[in-house]
């Protein structure tokens, strides 16, 4: 497969872009090569060097259509990138090439009745914002959603603040249509509607460059947000679950944190008492009152809470979940790292006390509640202490044998990851969108051989 590293008629592939931004300076294409994938001390050893031998910013889909064309005359790979705050190496070219940033493609196309048309590089933030000028919000968003773009959340999110309500990305009804441009001779543009979607999302941008995307809304609540600590875990995660299936109560976040990891939170220290376990909460205003109840049923005390008039100054609790707690937890200890674990619906708590006395402090228990399939269940990004790869397989192996679903953030290929096989539907895409290859190639075990 041919690279911009081969430096084959570089001046004349680059002249061929006429007046599209190009990026040509090392330091500045590597840094555009890289994502968060340094939460894994595996990824890190994997990926070192893997960058990309220029960047090009498109403005529009019709340069877009041209990159396209240009990358497939020359047989270049293309390796599409949004704010690069994915955690895997998603946005990370394996074989050089043309990184695609698509940061400059931010118009929102419009917001009616519930749904919003817009653009690949808008920033959830700038979306959520837009959005409430009506009376609507994002239905979710990872905890990086100040500088996330809409096209990287599908392409390479799977859920995040908001999942207790509405369930992941992948879920019918998330995502209603997206446009892609083709990678192949005389590229084009393809519109995928209702479950055709599928072809394309959480695909890591190898079957199609996600243009434009059609997605739900939800109406917006005034959300208060609230932290309660606990002197047991399980205690804690027990409240986590009672207010989830709370029906009645609307909720946006319920993060539920095991001692040490509280500590790690610097500007929240003076509300976390030391060796106390820690719930994270959004609520709707309008249910409020319903709280204190809940937290005096389970012995919780109410530590912090921030009115929904004052949301958006100053420390934002939803910036401590999710992926953002490593993140946080990194910052004290560089050692550190995560799994991503989804636990058995039918027992789901006792899994989760097993596995919190059975590892201990070397997996600090880090539980994200979501609804799936109708049910609230806790999901986690449990904390590792690292020491070797060995030790980290007998960790996931351990969770696998006691039915915990283990969605592997130390492998850059999708099928080792959480899918565990391609989609066969999405294998049929991509051969007729990309037919020389050449999308963000390595990333498919499926297509290794071929």
């Amino acid at each position: 497969m041919t690279s911009m590293a081969v430096k084959v008629d570089g001046e004349a592939f680059v002249a061929a872009l006429g007046e599209i931004e190009v990026i040509t300076d090392a330091a500045q294409v590597a840094k555009l090569s890289q994502d968060y994938h340094t939460f894994s001390p595996i990824l890190q050893r994997h990926l070192a060097g893997k960058v990309g031998d220029i960047a090009v910013r498109p403005a529009t889909e019709a340069e877009v259509l041209q990159v396209a064309a240009v990358c497939a005359q020359y047989r270049v790979p293309v390796t599409v990138r949004g704010a690069g705050t994915g955690n895997y190496g998603q946005c990370v070219p394996l074989h050089g090439g043309v990184i695609l940033d698509m940061s400059r493609m931010q118009r929102i196309g419009w917001i009616e009745k519930g749904v919003a048309r817009l653009e690949a590089g808008v920033k959830l933030a700038v979306l959520d914002k837009k959005a409430r000028e009506s009376g609507w919000e994002i239905r979710m968003a990872p905890s990086t959603y100040r500088t996330a773009t809409i096209g990287g959340f599908i392409a390479g999110g799977s859920g995040g603040i908001g999942s207790i309500t509405y369930g992941q990305l992948r879920d019918r009804g998330n995502l209603l249509a997206l446009k892609v441009v083709t990678l192949e001779d005389e590229p084009r543009t393809i519109e995928l509607r209702g479950d055709d979607v599928q072809k394309v999302n959480h695909a890591w941008g190898v079957n199609g460059i996600i243009t434009e995307l059609e997605i739900p809304l939800a109406p917006a609540y005034p959300w208060v947000e609230a932290i309660v600590t606990f002197d047991d875990f399980m205690t804690a995660a027990r409240f986590g679950q009672a207010l989830g299936d709370a029906d009645g109560i609307v909720k946006k976040l319920i993060t539920v944190f095991a001692a040490p990891i509280p500590a790690y939170f610097a500007a929240l220290r003076q509300y976390l008492p030391d060796g106390t376990h820690a719930a994270f909460l959004m609520v709707a205003e309008s249910s409020l009152e319903l709280l204190p109840g809940l937290i005096q049923e389970y012995g919780g005390k109410l530590t912090y809470q921030k009115s929904a008039q004052d949301a958006g100054k100053g420390v934002n609790l939803g910036e401590f979940t999710w992926n953002h707690t490593t993140l946080h937890a990194r910052s004290v200890d560089p050692s550190m790292t995560y799994l991503q674990s989804l636990f058995p619906a039918d027992k789901s708590l006792q899994t989760v006390e097993q596995m919190y006395h059975h590892f201990g402090d070397e997996v600090m228990m880090h539980l994200e509640f979501i609804r799936v399939n109708g049910v609230v269940i806790p999901a986690a990004l449990q904390l590792v202490r690292y020491t070797t790869e060995e030790r980290l397989n007998e960790i996931i192996r351990y969770h696998e044998a006691n039915g915990v679903f283990i969605a592997n953030p130390h492998t850059y290929i999708i099928e080792d990851g959480g899918r565990k096989q391609m989609d066969p539907e999405q294998l049929k895409f991509k051969q007729m969108v990309d037919p020389y290859g050449l999308m963000n190639p390595g990333k498919i075990k499926a297509l290794m051989a071929s």
